[in-house]
């Protein structure tokens, strides 16, 4: 099996999912900047998977502080931080990496010892806490593979849209962990992925990742799921989340609001697979929630050649807001929440 991101003594290694599935590239960045921009520029992407690269980004950071003393420490800290934190707008996950790390950060400065005992400490527990990070994502999309393979039933079609699998986390993925662990319970599963223009996440690296897995799955253009809907084609629809706030309403990856009206217009259920970290109980709706804009290139171009007259104009929201009225069913590892999400996610807290 593949690693998506992983921390080294030489820094923190990622398989390159620009190169996908042409080719399986491994690339390690060494400095808190490099992270950053890999961030950026997409060769790490996927909500969960964003939050594990900016905690090792973080720890990063202050390994290769040369601060002598504790101000100076902080002022890297505050640096490597807002770096960070700068990347990509949308994905709650990345900030709430951030704000744990810094936590683990000050609690190391509080306790007792010199100043360099602190600093050591400090290094040295940012780094235990970016692995615990990416060791308890692996365990949550298990755990929520658990609870949403009863969702799912045997020799049913599944359909998804991006990719919400092992490369969108730290390992097995949240709607892919779904449809993994109900195959690992002996149903028969088949899935259509959605391409999704214009980054094809679902052509390129779903399809990628059932592949390997022997799951047959089927690609689909994103204007292709009405017309297979209608056929009976498809029994439900899952996808991944990069927020999602208090009331339900979710954010992911442009055009799941589309698929998930369609779902409804059909009576197929549609499934939500996000951890914990990806609600917000801090807004009330998705009106809060902010939408990247992207390079309008990314939708006029594919890898350098235009698919699209020249200087006509594009546009490139990354994201779109599903209401929660279209959403079924929301599924964390500490369960499944329904209607009315406002009381049903915030009781998933402890």
């Amino acid at each position: 099996m593949f690693k998506t991101i992983e921390w080294t003594s030489d820094g923190v290694r990622m398989i390159d999912q620009t190169l996908l599935p042409g080719e399986e590239v491994y690339r390690t960045f060494g400095g808190f900047r490099e992270v950053a921009e890999a961030i950026r520029s997409m060769v790490i992407r996927g909500a969960p998977a964003i939050g594990v690269a900016a905690a090792m980004g973080v720890a990063l950071g202050i390994k290769n502080s040369s601060a002598q003393s504790i101000p100076e420490l902080r002022k890297d800290f505050e640096t490597t931080a807002d770096v960070i934190s700068k990347t990509r707008p949308t994905a709650v996950n990345l900030f709430w990496a951030v704000k744990r790390m810094r936590e683990t950060f000050d609690g190391a400065l509080a306790g007792t010892g010199s100043e360099t005992e602190k600093i050591a400490r400090a290094r040295a527990r940012l780094v235990e806490e970016a692995q615990r990070v990416l060791a308890e994502d692996i365990a949550i999309n298990e755990a929520m593979g658990k609870h949403g393979a009863a969702l799912l039933q045997d020799s049913s079609t599944v359909l998804t849209h991006c990719n919400a699998g092992a490369l969108a986390t730290g390992g097995y993925g949240t709607a892919l962990g779904v449809i993994r662990a109900a195959v690992s319970e002996g149903k028969k599963i088949a899935v259509f992925a959605d391409e999704t223009r214009p980054f094809l996440q679902g052509a390129r690296l779903t399809a990628w990742e059932l592949a390997k897995d022997g799951i047959p799955v089927t690609v689909i253009t994103d204007n292709m799921a009405g017309h297979f809907m209608k056929q009976s084609k498809i029994q439900a629809v899952i996808v991944g989340a990069d927020r999602i706030a208090s009331n339900g309403d979710v954010a992911n990856k442009i055009g799941t609001y589309t698929v998930a009206v369609v779902a409804r217009e059909n009576q197929i259920p549609f499934y939500v697979a996000a951890p914990l970290s990806t609600i917000d109980l801090n807004i009330a709706s998705g009106d809060e929630i902010p939408i990247e804009e992207r390079s309008p290139e990314e939708v006029t171009h594919w890898r350098g050649i235009a698919t699209a007259p020249k200087n006509v104009e594009a546009r490139h929201p990354a994201f779109d807001v599903t209401p929660h009225r279209y959403v079924t069913a929301i599924i964390t590892e500490r369960g499944i929440a329904r209607e009315p999400y406002v009381q049903s996610l915030r009781a998933l807290f402890p």
